[in-house]
């Protein structure tokens, strides 16, 4: 151990174990060390001595104390700071990862996308930080570092404080704040007072390394360099890699503009011009949400775990966001459908927003580690890029109901709704106060999503753990009716899945009587068994109680057609397309009751809405079998017989053995004619367990079956 690590570790002995050095730079050392305290990796990052004797203390630790409030999920977060005897530190998190600087060395330049979306990541780092008054002032790969696919921006304001702590003297013992390759001219010239469009310029000098494999500007000296940079044009990125796009490369330029006022006027302008070809700002670069519709897409949280079975539990939670800001009547929330199809897919947000057709983005990533959760979220304008609101929670997992809670409020006062008192209400409201019943919950609703036989059955399972360890989960009894009354009507319709489905429901509502998914499950169970006076009761008290509840209009619809109310039915199915607009299946199923309304083109203008709706679903979820069988159906009847039965063959592909698939496959193949192919799904879908006599007896889509002996003798098998 070193002389100046021995002095080091005996200063810091009550707080920091120190382990070895790990890297230095031109203003610090830096050491990897236990947190005695908190029994974490952290790294502290120690002044070099003679920068530390020049500066003194007190300016220093009050200028990092600023920095230290920055909490955003591209920026590795401030832990403490201090002076401890003739040294001065600073400490964060030990990022298990590499710097920018280290993956360049190895690879020189990198892929397009790839560094285009860590320019992104940088570029809202900025951004947030700019807004809060605080400018980097040394971008540079250095201070990027790349952890489980993500940048994160490292050293934020320690420049500002060795600036602000040294004064003039740095300028005066020659020693300077900054890195000339990236320094913007207003920064090398001295100028004390630098805004964001300075840290823009490094960026640009980032981005353009990132893909020419080297700086714009290159010299012996730093004082070569600097020179370069203030008389030079700005070198064309595209002379050293021509398969950079025009876009990119005039978007760099921009960014490193001479004259800060022809640069980008902030971060977030640059991080969206890096978005893509087709993105373009308004006048003046911003939208105001004041004056933007009051809609929200929530995209699955990234699973930041080291365990990659967590990922049931990060888009748990985003799922929850979605449930609670679902309750708030002012607010239009993309579904959960929609919003997931995104998953794992690296798209503009610009992008995205527009196809969900919303106006801001929630995104965000869950790190489960033991009893400890950090969960990061940024609410994001889809107009301009900008962060309207963002925030990290490092907490114990017990904690997870209030984050829940302050980011769907936080969402509400960002984007200026004001909620009611049963709204917020409604919102605080935890489902358990059991974490983990709450885990096994969120497992069974991962599973309940995939909307196939042994996802459900498996869901079933997960709720049922769920009320073993708190029986007075209403949410998850309701969640265990849900699955029965599913396996009833497409899968097993035992008497059994009928019986439990009723008594889960009634738990549901006997523990939460105020709880609109409750009531719904409730009806959906009443509906089932042909009890319809009571579905329908429940039904209307679901819709009261929550107005957006997608499934109690839909499944209400269903019960109204069942029962032959088919004026019902149709407004009932209306107002499920009117909650939830990007859902293909009222819309589909609408045209059924018209037909028998004598409404035979309102029924066409249905059928032709809902493949529209159907064809986008399955652009962002190809393998949804539900939507390929219905939407094949959809499209026999619109005249388009080979398209229809691609679709069918892909629908059954998905799933050969899942007799709900089978059942409607089979009906597309009996509307076409095509009699043996239609007698086979049907022969192999009551083989698996389907046992609906009453819909094979009154389908109208089998009518050209009834004739046939087979099915004759089929149906004296259910």
């Amino acid at each position: 151990m070193s002389d100046l690590l021995r002095r080091l570790q005996a200063a810091l002995a009550e707080r920091y174990d120190l382990d070895r050095e790990i890297g230095r730079g031109g203003m610090a050392t830096v050491y990897l060390a236990q947190d005695v305290r908190h029994h974490r990796s952290v790294a502290v990052k120690v002044l070099h001595p003679e920068l530390a004797l020049s500066l003194g203390s007190d300016r220093f630790l009050r200028e990092i104390q600023i920095a230290a409030r920055l909490q955003h999920p591209h920026i590795v977060p401030l832990y403490d700071s201090g002076q401890a005897g003739e040294f001065l530190y600073y400490v964060m998190p030990f990022v298990d990862g590499e710097s920018l600087r280290q993956r360049l060395e190895r690879e020189r330049h990198l892929p397009l996308e790839e560094a285009l979306k860590i320019a992104r990541a940088v570029a809202a780092a900025l951004d947030y930080a700019h807004r809060q008054q605080i400018v980097h002032r040394d971008i540079k790969p250095e201070n990027v570092m790349l952890h489980e696919g993500e940048a994160m921006v490292t050293d934020f304001g320690i420049a500002k404080a060795v600036t602000a702590a040294a004064a003039t003297s740095l300028t005066q013992t020659g020693t300077a704040v900054g890195t000339p390759a990236y320094m913007s001219p207003e920064q090398a010239s001295g100028e004390a007072e630098l805004d964001g469009r300075s840290d823009v310029y490094s960026l640009g000098c980032l981005v353009f390394e990132m893909l020419a494999a080297r700086t714009p500007y290159t010299g012996p000296t730093a004082q070569a360099i600097i020179a370069h940079a203030f008389t030079d044009p700005v070198p064309a990125l595209r002379a050293f890699r021509e398969a950079v796009p025009e876009w990119v490369e005039h978007a760099v330029a921009k960014a490193l503009a001479k004259d800060p006022a022809e640069r980008y006027a902030t971060a977030a302008q640059f991080g969206q011009a890096l978005g893509g070809s087709g993105v373009t700002l308004p006048p003046g670069g911003t939208v105001t949400t004041a004056t933007a519709a009051k809609s929200i897409a929530v995209l699955p949280f990234v699973n930041m775990s080291a365990d990659r079975e967590n990922e049931y539990f990060s888009d748990g939670i985003a799922e929850e966001i979605i449930n609670a800001l679902t309750k708030v009547q002012a607010l239009r929330v993309a579904s959960r459908t929609s919003a997931f199809a995104f998953k794992g897919r690296s798209e503009d947000i610009g992008d995205i927003g527009r196809k969900l057709k919303v106006a801001t983005v929630l995104e965000g990533s869950v790190r489960k580690a033991g009893d400890r959760l950090r969960v990061t979220a940024q609410l994001v304008n889809v107009a301009d890029g900008y962060h309207l609101w963002s925030e990290r929670y490092d907490r114990q997992l017990e904690d997870v109901f209030a984050i829940q809670d302050e980011i769907a409020g936080n969402i509400v006062r960002a984007l200026r709704v004001v909620l009611s008192d049963a709204e917020k209400r409604a919102i605080e409201k935890a489902p358990t106060d059991n974490v983990q019943a709450y885990d096994y919950y969120l497992r069974g609703r991962q599973f309940f999503h995939q909307f196939r036989r042994t996802g459900i059955q498996f869901a079933r399972r997960m709720f049922e753990r769920a009320i073993e360890i708190d029986p007075n989960y209403a949410l998850a009894y309701a969640g265990v009716a849900d699955c029965c009354s599913f396996l009833y009507m497409y899968w097993d319709g035992s008497k059994s899945n009928l019986e439990s489905a009723d008594s889960a429901s009634r738990k549901a509502l006997a523990l939460d009587a105020e709880l609109a998914e409750a009531h719904a499950s409730r009806g959906f169970a009443f509906s089932l068994s042909r009890q319809y006076a009571e579905a329908r009761r429940e039904f209307e008290t679901a819709i009261r109680l929550n107005p957006k509840l997608y499934e109690a209009h839909y499944l209400y619809a269903r019960a109204c057609f069942q029962e032959g109310k088919l004026e019902e039915a149709v407004r009932h199915y209306e107002d499920a397309s009117r909650v939830r607009p990007e859902d293909y299946q009222a819309l589909l199923l609408m045209q059924t009751p018209l037909h028998g309304l004598g409404r035979k083109a309102e029924a066409l203008e249905a059928v032709r809405r809902g493949l529209q709706v159907a064809e986008k679903h399955l652009e962002l979820n190809p393998d949804d079998a539900r939507a390929l069988y219905l939407g094949a159906g959809a499209l026999v009847q619109l005249g388009e017989r080979e398209r229809g039965i691609e679709w069918a063959r892909r629908a059954r592909a998905m799933d050969p053995e899942d007799s709900g698939v089978l059942y409607n496959v089979a009906c597309v193949y009996a509307i076409l004619g095509q009699s043996d192919e239609a007698i086979a799904c049907l022969e192999k879908s009551v083989s698996n367990g389907f046992g609906h006599r009453e819909w094979l007896e009154n389908d109208s889509d089998l009518d050209s079956l009834r004739s046939d002996a087979r099915f004759k003798t089929l149906l004296s098998k259910v």
